[in-house]
């Protein structure tokens, strides 16, 4: 009996493995080149990560392609990142877990300064995220598809 436990569980521990990886991948956290949804071109890297509250929150590490020049700040924000640099900005916060994706958080959009409801949902084995701002009901909003960067 014990060698037929002990085969059992040497059979297991792989397909754990690749359960525990395949859950990370689906995760939104790591660098993602993100992707204007009306140009289609790629403005910016932006490293989705876990907060320490546990929820994710997003920051603009890098920005690739903007109006503004190559280190834009956010004149349209308002507070405390009112004409801070965009790079190394906070953009979303507040995500969490639900289903298979994160929600119940915001966004801020660095060109009009103005802050949504936000869910991301990883597709595509994780290697794309959709990442939705609305305002009010989920259908009121835009969606754009991010790229996995790394």
């Amino acid at each position: 009996m014990r060698i037929k436990f002990t085969a059992l569980l040497l059979l297991a521990l792989p397909l754990a493995a690749f359960a525990q990886n395949a859950s990370a991948q689906e995760s939104p956290v790591g660098k993602w080149r993100t992707i204007d949804d009306k140009t289609d071109k790629v403005k910016s890297i932006v490293e989705v990560y876990t907060a320490t509250d546990g929820t994710l929150q997003a920051k603009v590490l890098q920005v690739l392609d903007s109006e503004k020049g190559p280190h834009p700040v956010c004149d349209a924000c308002k507070g405390a990142n009112h004409n801070k640099p965009i790079e190394g900005m906070v953009i979303a916060w507040g995500l969490k877990h639900q289903g298979a994706s994160w929600e119940g958080g915001r966004i801020m959009d660095p060109k009009n300064g103005k802050v949504y409801s936000a869910k991301m949902t990883p597709i595509d084995d994780g290697m794309k995220l959709e990442v939705r701002g609305y305002m009010g009901f989920s259908l009121l909003g835009r969606t754009q598809t991010w790229l996995r960067d790394e």
